[in-house]
């Protein structure tokens, strides 16, 4: 929505200054924006930059000291919790103005308490029937790997769940998202395929398994080739700044494309082999478990989605408005984004915004000359590959993978 209906609608005083905090803004500053130009300027200078990616960078994170486990080291702030424990928190996307997801206001899917880790202490274990040379490198030897960096999205695989009892009358278990389990962030790290290239991948190799550090030591198998994939990423920084623990300290897999689960957190081992691997995180769950799913297919790539960036059953005063929001696809850039007002009778084209690449989501808008009544703002995606989102899905008992065109309820005063 445009500047307006933002101030009008935005969070109070006490948020805003939760969210400036987070950003590092001091509290004289803080006080001078909102003075000059209220909620406004303030979301402007906490939004993230959006650099382009260096070919090269190794920014050195500082090492988070030994202590005890906590169920979550950043809390919630601006974020919908939608568990808190373990914490399941949600992406405001309203709030987020640029291409990057600043880190306060990035979605947390944890599967149990967020370790905190010693990076002196900690080791990756590279090994398998599938390599020649097993390896423990420390985070010196991670760090000492030539680096990249790529701006990427992390989208839970449950994303949008609660749509199913909300407009398929079927409700799934997990928690009830709606469209904020997706976050981009700037990743910097070590491609998967210079590790594996250390320890001697051998010819007859199959699946790669990455195994997190956590409680639950939440682990999951890629296809060698995915892991060869030069965007494939071990990274141990996000935003420019070190990873932080809710988010995988000190080292955590970043596999474009692929559902939430694949990126492990809190990386500790690398496990190549000359089989497929089964793990209870690719048979129980994270599969697709329902009657038009006979075989249980495990879940792979995510879906083509889009998101109107207001909140849910929000309010915008009446006006002249722009409505903006967000579309993406695993399987290529976005290549259209519509609009309706009328549940669905007509559709308008969005403009898309620059830039527009594969693995990033591309912002879009529209304006809206909006007249006092309430209004479900529907929006579909083609991506280049002519792959459009559907208008219901298949249901499945853990709720993966919705994609379906929905009504985002709004009303104007």
């Amino acid at each position: 929505m445009g500047d307006k209906g933002r101030s009008s609608t935005s969070m109070d005083g006490d948020g805003l200054w939760q969210l400036a905090r987070a950003a590092g803004m001091p509290r004289r500053r803080f006080l001078a924006l909102l003075a000059a130009g209220g909620a406004v300027a303030v979301l402007s200078a906490c939004r993230a930059p959006t650099p382009t990616p260096p070919a090269t960078a190794t920014p050195v994170p500082t090492p988070t000291p030994t202590a005890a486990p906590l169920l979550s080291v950043q809390p919630p702030g601006l974020r919908r919790v939608i568990a808190s424990s373990p914490p399941v928190y949600e992406s405001p996307l309203e709030l987020v103005r640029g291409l990057v997801t600043p880190i306060p206001l990035f979605f947390q899917r944890n599967h149990g308490a967020t370790p905190r880790i010693d990076a002196r202490d900690w080791r990756l274990r590279v090994e398998g029937n599938a390599v020649e040379r097993p390896l423990d490198l420390s985070y010196d030897d991670i760090l000492a790997l030539p680096s990249r960096s790529h701006i990427r999205w992390v989208e839970c695989a449950g994303n949008a769940r609660s749509f199913f009892a909300l407009f398929q009358g079927k409700p799934a278990a997990g928690g009830q998202w709606k469209l904020g389990a997706i976050g981009v962030a700037e990743w910097t790290g070590v491609p998967l395929a210079a590790v594996l290239d250390r320890a001697g991948v051998k010819r007859d190799a199959v699946d790669v398994l990455l195994e997190g550090g956590d409680g639950p030591r939440v682990h999951r198998p890629i296809p060698v080739e995915k892991a060869r994939d030069p965007d494939t990423l071990l990274a141990y920084a996000m935003n420019g700044e070190a990873l932080p623990p809710d988010h995988g300290f000190p080292l955590r897999a970043i596999v474009p494309g692929w559902v939430g689960v694949s990126n492990i957190k809190w990386l500790v081992r690398v496990e190549v082999s000359n089989q497929r691997i089964q793990t209870p995180f690719n048979t129980a769950s994270y599969i697709l478990d329902g009657p038009d799913y006979p075989d249980k297919p495990a879940l792979t790539l995510q879906t083509l989605k889009s998101a109107v960036a207001l909140p849910w059953e929000g309010t915008i005063p009446r006006g002249r408005q722009t409505i903006r929001g967000f579309a993406w696809s695993p399987h290529g850039r976005i290549a259209r984004v519509e609009y309706s007002l009328d549940g669905g009778k007509t559709w308008a084209d969005a403009r898309l915004e620059e830039p527009n690449t594969q693995y990033v989501w591309v912002r879009w808008s529209f304006p809206w000359e909006a007249t006092p009544g309430t209004y479900g703002i529907m929006t579909r995606a083609t991506d280049e590959a002519g792959n459009a989102q559907p208008d219901s899905v298949p249901w499945n008992a853990q709720g993966y993978l919705y994609n379906a065109v929905v009504p985002h309820p709004v009303t104007v005063s």
